[in-house]
Formats: C-alpha cells, sequence, structure tokens
C-alpha cells in the first residue's frame, strides 16, 4: 500500500471517528424525550438505542405531529393506516409510486389536483353518490377510454 493510500485512509478512519459521534447526538437519545413523546413512542424504548439516529429523529418529529393532532385528526389518522395495513404489497407499491409522480408534477398541478379532490371530499354524500353513478352509466368503452387517456397523461409528465 502506498503512502499516499495510507494517508487517505486515516485521514477518513479519523473523520468517521470523528463525526459519526456527532451525527449521533443530532438524534435524541430516550432521555432527550418529553413525557408525551415518551408515551406516543412506548414501542421502541427498548430499541431505540439501537435505532439509526436518523430513524430516531424521524420518529421524534413524527411523535410532535402526533401530539398536535385533533383526536379527530388522530381518528382520521388510524383510519388511514389501517386502510393500509389492508392493502397488498402490491397496491401499497403503486400508491407510492403514484405519489412519487405526484411529487414530481409542477407546484400548479399539483394545487389543481389538490382543489380537486377538496372540491370532492365538501360533495355531499349524495353528490358522491351522483357522481358515482354517472361514471357507472358511461358506456364500458367510454370509461375505459378515460382511464387510458389519464394513463397516457401521467406517462406524459
Amino acid at each position: 500500500m502506498s503512502l499516499d493510500r495510507a494517508i487517505r485512509i486515516a485521514v477518513a478512519l479519523a473523520f468517521m471517528a470523528f463525526a459519526a459521534p456527532g451525527f449521533a447526538q443530532d438524534a435524541p437519545r430516550w432521555s432527550d424525550l418529553s413525557v408525551d413523546q415518551q408515551q406516543v413512542l412506548a414501542s421502541f424504548e427498548k430499541r431505540w438505542g439501537q435505532l439509526p439516529a436518523q430513524r430516531r429523529a424521524a420518529l421524534a418529529n413524527g411523535a410532535n405531529r402526533w401530539i398536535a393532532m385533533s383526536p379527530d385528526d388522530r381518528a382520521r389518522a388510524r383510519e388511514r393506516f389501517e386502510r393500509w395495513q389492508g392493502l397488498s404489497s402490491q397496491e401499497r407499491r403503486e400508491l407510492r409510486e403514484r405519489y412519487r409522480e405526484f411529487q414530481d408534477l409542477p407546484a400548479r398541478e399539483q394545487r389543481r389536483i389538490r382543489n380537486s379532490f377538496l372540491r370532492f371530499r365538501s360533495m355531499s354524500p349524495e353528490q358522491r353518490q351522483e357522481l358515482q353513478r354517472r361514471w357507472q352509466d358511461l358506456p364500458p368503452g367510454e370509461r375505459q377510454r378515460i382511464r387510458e387517456q389519464l394513463r397516457r397523461d401521467r406517462q406524459a409528465r
């Protein structure tokens, strides 16, 4: 091994030895968490110290979001999580891909989609049923044509 290579390896090892502890300090220790955070994350307590620093930081941030939620928001989050758990691995993969596609859209297009979704959610159950009925009343070939057009539009982006 050349002296130059040995020096580069030694510098890299020294950097890792000093940088790694500093990085781990960015993630909270169990004792650094608030009582509320500890309650939310209780299932992680025994293995908290073995979790990667990035994962601990993400869990602490998630606990903060949970704590800030209203009871209604928490109930909705639980329902969404239960629905997510009920999906097949293929359905989860497809949803993740659609989410990535959405993230790649221009901000204007994301706003348009969000606004359409909010309009749909603000509809009464009767209005939603009417919209569904109108979709079902379309001839199968027309529904397929619309689906294919939407698929092409997604792929073109």
